[in-house]
């Protein structure tokens, strides 16, 4: 399968992306305080293998070694999430000095080694003494998020210009607060509905808050989306694919562009969303990108005895799929980036996380190589190369994940790296995919040299 390189912009961004728990490690050192993710991954039972985010890739102090890899892999931008708890021990108040200067660091490292930094602010790790104070589902943690913003881009704003406020709130929210697999663990609809709602409530604050600090920052959004398929052509079931894709898809799209939350979702939902005059403009500040993080499809069947939104995930017969049990199906990803175009108007896109996990084989001679990672990079890049002809304004494309890494409830046992991690020794060796993957970007940049 090739790639239409010629349909992506010369000054494409090639990227690697990271999360701060799931590498950073070093969770007690220079003042960082404990966030949800580190007391849930200390709950017994709910991580596999028990694993924690304790050391991780101990990138704390190997960052300086993972920006050569990037230079190595030929990378021009670099996606990593700050620590809210690094940064500010106590969610608000005063600022930890020890916890900017690391990020201060690894920024210029970053431009030196040519690398465009791409910051998140909110990566699932929301410090747990806020949590301790009612966390998401309460106004109050909006705006504490919108201050933690403005601390970080009065500080990095002379050098980053290109500013995620939140990843994936549906994980944070659902995730969470519905079905209880993620930090803080909780299974309550009214919990996660009113967490939802004050997650883009703190996006719009914060990016108030960034372009306040820094006027010419780029402030985007990253959400995790996926094609919605119903089981069969029953009616129950189609209707439950217009449920899901409210679920997943349009009830953050919805509100991010100025349409309000979906009537019929709130019907599904029956909570009252804790609404105040002002708050749904605020939601939908104009944003200069907007992210997108794909996996897999979804394939639904009507279940209406379940939990909201009352669907059942039903496995497609005969479909490959990745060490997840995730479906592969390259064409979503161009489905979506179409229908972000076309249906809400994107200005500009960027493929914030794509990858896949397979089980990795380290051969006698210190080589990995995982062949169904390769073809599963090709066929996405492939598709968003085919949605870039086709209109889509696709800007960048960042591989998902730099480096194997503490994969949230899986613990260590999944692996999405384009770099193999060690975790007994953290020696970091590069697999067949990031060989690949370089060889793709340098193709890219000979030909925009040619066209020069």
């Amino acid at each position: 399968m090739s790639i239409d390189l010629a349909a992506l912009p010369h000054d494409f961004l090639w990227g690697t992306a990271t999360a701060a728990y799931q590498i950073e490690g070093a969770v007690s050192e220079d003042g960082r305080s404990p966030s949800i993710w580190d007391t849930f991954s200390h709950t017994p039972g709910k991580i596999a293998g028990g694993d924690t985010g304790d050391v991780a890739c101990d990138h704390y102090h190997r960052w300086r070694e993972d920006i050569g890899l990037m230079h190595q892999l030929g990378t021009n931008a670099y996606r990593l999430s700050i620590a809210w708890p690094r940064v500010l021990p106590g969610g608000d108040g005063p600022v930890n000095a020890k916890g900017l200067a690391f990020y201060d660091q690894v920024i210029d490292a970053l431009l030196e080694a040519g690398i465009t930094p791409s910051v998140t602010l909110y990566h699932w790790d929301l410090p747990q003494v806020l949590q301790d104070r009612g966390g998401w589902p309460t106004r109050d943690t909006a705006e504490h998020f919108a201050a933690y913003a403005s601390v970080v881009a009065e500080r990095l704003g002379d050098r980053v210009n290109h500013w995620t406020t939140l990843n994936e709130p549906l994980c944070s929210a659902w995730i969470g607060h519905l079905e209880g697999t993620m930090a803080p663990g909780l299974t309550d609809l009214t919990a996660a509905v009113r967490a939802s709602y004050h997650l883009l409530l703190g996006h719009g604050l914060a990016t108030q808050a960034i372009r306040a600090a820094s006027p010419s920052a780029q402030v985007g959004i990253v959400t995790n989306l996926s094609t919605i398929h119903a089981a069969t052509d029953r009616p129950e079931d189609l209707a439950a694919a217009r449920r899901m894709d409210g679920h997943t898809n349009r009830w953050w799209l919805d509100p991010l562009h100025g349409r309000g939350f979906p009537d019929d979702m709130q019907e599904v939902y029956g909570v009252e969303l804790p609404e105040r005059e002002g708050d749904l403009s605020v939601i939908a500040a104009p944003l200069d990108w907007l992210g997108l993080n794909y996996y897999m499809p979804k394939t639904v069947a009507n279940d209406p005895t379940g939990p909201a939104p009352r669907v059942r995930e039903v496995p497609r017969l005969g479909v490959p799929r990745t060490g997840m049990d995730w479906e592969v199906d390259a064409s979503g990803i161009e489905t979506l980036l179409l229908r972000l175009t076309n249906e809400y108007g994107a200005r500009k896109l960027y493929v914030t996380e794509n990858g896949s996990a397979y089980p990795d084989v380290v051969r006698p001679d210190g080589t990995v190589d995982d062949p169904e990672r390769q073809e599963y990079l090709i066929s996405h890049l492939a598709a968003c190369a085919s949605a870039a002809r086709k209109g889509a304004p696709l800007a960048g494309y960042f591989a998902w994940s730099l480096l194997d890494n503490f994969e949230w409830a899986y613990g260590y046992d999944k692996r999405f790296g384009l770099v193999h991690v060690d975790y007994k020794t953290q020696k970091r060796t590069i697999k067949g995919t990031g060989h690949r993957y370089a060889d793709i970007i340098r193709a890219h940049g000979q030909r925009g040299r040619k066209a020069a």
